[in-house]
């Protein structure tokens, strides 16, 4: 009785791992991994763009990651990592066929639902480009429900540039508007050169039917939302995602706490008007 009374408390727990398995994994750029996960008990409901999993490699740590793959393709999860500290980089490290633990989905999305109907204008940097991936698929998808689509995309250099097959493939469409910039290139690129608020600029929209996401590091977030308020969108039109210190992703070790929210919880995707003024403050 106590092994059945253990188990149906891990099955329940949220704080409990699924087993998964690496059933693939790319390198996406330098120290960029994309890993494709099938969960052992073979059931996976999907996800909302913007939401996120925690990973974990055991023995080693567990780390919040974005979804960066298909919502509604429930025959795998894709995430795409950044090896940036010793669990990101043990998960990168992982071989096909290893083993690791993922919970959730977790975490308030993109305005997907709000987005139909109007012009969408995308913002990303760098890895930014994973967790508005999602987004891009669902508004391809319906592409008859929205009205124009660019994506904005900026990163260091053209090396680091992620899905570049993607890229080019959007960029060939004609129903969506892609521009790409790098901070700095050498003779051999010949695209554009400084940083993605720069870009701006190249876009038609109309500001009062247009929902804009942006997605980066906080200083390229905070410069484009006040670039796009300068052209007119408002506040409330601006959506940006916020990736602080997660750790338990259910609001109760208060570790990403900003203000009065918890970015694991009511996060991590927050108007422009709300984090505004907490992104103004030092140290928080």
């Amino acid at each position: 009785m106590e092994t059945m009374a253990n188990t149906a408390s891990a099955e329940t727990d949220p704080m409990v791992p699924q087993l998964a398995r690496v059933a693939a994994k790319r390198q996406d750029g330098p120290d960029v991994w994309t890993l494709d996960l099938c969960l052992e008990a073979g059931t996976w409901g999907g996800f909302q763009p913007g939401q996120f999993n925690m990973l974990s490699v055991f023995g080693v740590g567990e780390v919040p990651i974005s979804f960066s793959g298909h919502p509604t393709d429930t025959t795998k999860i894709v995430h795409t990592i950044r090896a940036v500290g010793p669990v990101s980089r043990a998960l990168t490290e992982l071989p096909v066929d290893a083993y690791l633990g993922v919970r959730g989905p977790y975490g308030v999305g993109w305005p997907m639902q709000a987005a139909k109907g109007q012009d969408v204008l995308i913002v990303a940097g760098g890895l930014g480009l994973a967790p508005v991936r999602p987004v891009l698929y669902s508004l391809l998808a319906e592409r008859g429900r929205y009205g124009s689509v660019a994506l904005l995309y900026g990163t260091r250099s053209p090396k680091d540039i992620l899905f570049l097959s993607e890229l080019e493939s959007w960029r060939s469409r004609f129903d969506m508007q892609v521009e790409v910039t790098v901070d700095h290139a050498g003779g051999d690129w010949h695209g554009r050169v400084g940083v993605v608020t720069k870009l701006i600029n190249r876009v038609e929209f109309d500001p009062d039917d247009t929902v804009a996401m942006i997605c980066g590091p906080e200083i390229m977030m905070r410069f484009a939302a006040n670039r796009l308020r300068e052209e007119g969108i408002s506040g409330d039109r601006i959506f940006l995602s916020m990736e602080r210190n997660m750790q338990c992703a259910i609001g109760l070790c208060g570790h990403c706490q900003m203000g009065p929210v918890f970015v694991c919880k009511d996060g991590p995707v927050f108007t422009h008007d709300f984090l505004r003024p907490l992104m103004a403050v030092k140290e928080l």
